[in-house]
């Protein structure tokens, strides 16, 4: 074996020495940089111009970290059942990394079809505000770390007076909202009120992009031709 090594290394520098010649006698042509290149498949030496390195760029269109946070709470809210209204919710460390995620719903173990989804009714009892757990407060609950003090949690509407309650207990540094449409109500008025008192940054986000597009087809393979 070693002998057949040290022959193929003798063969190489006398190939290599052959076309160092053919190239100082013929000269280079069109101004191309010959090089000794090698076929894979025969192992044989071929002389030809040397390959062009490609640059190859990074992806300029990226998502935004802001956008991205945002995309994922929006894509949350999908799994909420709410007729009207669906909010999602997405917590996240001063290091980029994701905490908590949740979405507005029932609460543990309480049907989706037996309590009621009405906004309006004779009875409060007979509308969803005594039940509906908010997107903040179960990502919130829903953490996978040991706490959320420091975090920043993205979510499509203005917190409410008691999402905010728990938002200033967790210990959550910043409020990122895309909507504040109801910003008149009282309940807006005092979420305001006390995420302000406990300085809570709020800082509405202003998308790069309008929509995001999650397309499952761009990873699925391709059909085979044989």
């Amino acid at each position: 074996m070693n002998r057949a090594r040290t022959e193929l290394r003798e063969q190489i520098a006398r190939l290599s020495l052959q076309l160092k010649q053919l190239g100082e006698e013929g000269g280079e042509e069109d101004g191309e940089e010959e090089s000794l290149l090698w076929c894979a498949d025969c192992s044989r030496a071929q002389k030809g111009p040397r390959p062009p390195l490609e640059v190859v760029a990074k992806r300029c269109d990226a998502l935004s970290w802001d956008d991205y946070f945002m995309s994922v709470a929006f894509l949350s809210s999908m799994r909420s059942k709410d007729p009207s209204t669906q909010v999602g919710a997405c917590i996240v460390s001063p290091d980029k990394r994701i905490v908590g995620i949740g979405y507005n719903g029932f609460p543990r173990g309480c049907s989706d079809d037996e309590l009621p989804w009405a906004r309006e009714a004779l009875s409060e009892l007979d509308t969803k505000y005594p039940y509906v757990c908010h997107a903040e407060m179960n990502a919130i609950l829903n953490k996978n770390s040991a706490d959320v003090k420091g975090c920043a949690i993205y979510v499509g509407l203005f917190p409410c007076n008691e999402c905010a309650k728990m938002i200033i207990q967790s210990g959550i540094a910043e409020v990122v909202y895309l909507s504040d449409k109801y910003k008149n109500s009282n309940s807006m008025r005092a979420s305001r009120k006390m995420l302000t008192m406990s300085r809570v940054l709020l800082r509405q986000h202003i998308p790069i992009r309008n929509s995001v597009t999650v397309d499952f087809s761009a990873m699925s393979p391709t059909p085979s031709t044989v």
